[in-house]
Order: structure tokens, then C-alpha cells, then sequence
């Protein structure tokens, strides 16, 4: 079975984000990139699925600039077979995003695409729905255990009143969440390896998408200062300051 799992490059967890003064965006230059941390997890579990010999072979696949070689890098340093970039250096909204790993789904025939519940540059949490839809093939989204049987998926997912355990027929989309893994450290050896595995580089137009601007970007700000806050000694004192506040 052939699985494809999408990556993405975005600022690192660990970048403290600052706003650009005229508001247009986030400042990007000389900040450290990395791969999106649900696409590791959703890496990883491809991985674990064929160490327990569920899957053949293992497709990464970006979309983005030059600069995204080294995301596809790391994916085949955790595991992956080859590697798909779809080259664009300007901006890709989710549904042009979709449509283009619906089209590469189709045409490598993978039964399973593996994707982040969402990205933390823009927590859109709408590409791997939109790959299904185009598709019309089964999804399970936020996916914290995986496991395949032949022509079938089970999924378990965290929900308010516990786990929910879905059952899917493959071809499938699923999106993973959080608790699904640990993705492992990646070592030396498997860094030097993925220097030769292949990339193949292709264009949107390739796989017959255009890029389409859905929406917009108006103005970026900074969530609001956190306000200092006061000791109360007493709980009469607080109960006065929160109605003071209209919080009460």
C-alpha cells in the first residue's frame, strides 16, 4: 500500500512570532523554519505503519518555493521514500493546496493520505476535508490512533465525551492530531541517506491546478498586552474586583 503525507515549512514552534510594523504580515526573514509539527506526527505514523508491514511505500509531497527542499529533506530523513515538490513561490490558499494533493493522489494511486490536523502559520484546518470532498473518498479527522486492515481504516478520535473509533473504507484522508505519536529524533545516518533519495519537481500547472485567491489578508496585529495584574487579600476583595470588571 502507498501512503502520501503532505509536509509544510512553517516559522518553528519555538520562533517568538513578531508582526510587521505596517501590519501585512509576520516577519520572516532570519527566522529559523521547520517542518509543521501535526505533518511530523503524520510522518511518523506512516513510518510505524510500515515497520508493522501495512505500507509498501511512503510519498511526501509539498507545496511551496526552493526554500521548501529542505522540509521534503526532513520527511525523507524520518522515512519517506521519494518526495514530491510542487514548486510555487507565491501564496497557496488551502483550496488550491487541495486540489493539488487531490491531483497527486490520484495520478501515484496512494490509499491513504496523511496530513496535519492543521498547520500553525495559518490554523486553517481545511486542506485534508478539501482533498476528500474533491475526491469523494472517505476522511477521519484528528486522528490520535491509526490502524489498517487490508481495504480498511480504524480510526480512534478524541472527543468531548471520550473516544470515538470510526471505521473507513480505503482510499481515505485522514488528519492527525496531537496524541497520535512522539515523532523520533532524526539521526546522523538517516540525515546523510536523504541527500540521495529522489525529489521530483513539478509545477501546479502539472498537475492542472491554478492558483486561485479565495481570501485575503487584510491587516495582521498582535493579540493585546496581557493587563498587570492585582493581589486581592481577601475574597470579599475579589469578588468586588471582578464586578468591577463586569466579570461577575
Amino acid at each position: 500500500m502507498k501512503v502520501l503525507v503532505s509536509v509544510k515549512r512553517v516559522v518553528d514552534y519555538n520562533v517568538r512570532i513578531q508582526v510587521k510594523s505596517d501590519g501585512s504580515g509576520v516577519v520572516t526573514d532570519g527566522v529559523k523554519f521547520s517542518m509543521n509539527p501535526f505533518d511530523e506526527i503524520a510522518m511518523e505514523e506512516a513510518v510505524r505503519l510500515r515497520e508493522k508491514g501495512k505500507v509498501t511505500e511512503i510519498v511526501a509531497v509539498t507545496i511551496g518555493g526552493a526554500k521548501n527542499e529542505e522540509t521534503l529533506r526532513s520527511a525523507l530523513a524520518f522515512g519517506a521514500d521519494r518526495a514530491i515538490h510542487i514548486k510555487e513561490e507565491g501564496e497557496v490558499q488551502p483550496l488550491t493546496a487541495a486540489k493539488a494533493f487531490a491531483a497527486v493522489l490520484k495520478k501515484e494511486g496512494a490509499q491513504l493520505f496523511l496530513c496535519g490536523k492543521q498547520a500553525i502559520d495559518d490554523d486553517a484546518n481545511q486542506t485534508g476535508q478539501m482533498v476528500a470532498s474533491l475526491l469523494d473518498i472517505a476522511q477521519a479527522t484528528f486522528a490520535s490512533k491509526v490502524e489498517v486492515d487490508g481495504a480498511k481504516a480504524q480510526i480512534t478520535r478524541e472527543i468531548d465525551a471520550g473516544l470515538e473509533t470510526l471505521e473507513v473504507d480505503l482510499p481515505a484522508v485522514v488528519s492527525v492530531d496531537l496524541r497520535l505519536n512522539e515523532p523520533r529524533y532524526l539521526k546522523l545516518p538517516d540525515i546523510m541517506k536523504a541527500k540521495k533519495k529522489p525529489i521530483e519537481t513539478i509545477g501546479l500547472g502539472d498537475v492542472g491546478v491554478a492558483i486561485e485567491a479565495g481570501s485575503k489578508t487584510v491587516k495582521v496585529s498582535p493579540p493585546p498586552a496581557r493587563a498587570k495584574g492585582i493581589m486581592v487579600k481577601t475574597v470579599d476583595e475579589l469578588v468586588a474586583a471582578l464586578k468591577s470588571k463586569g466579570l461577575v
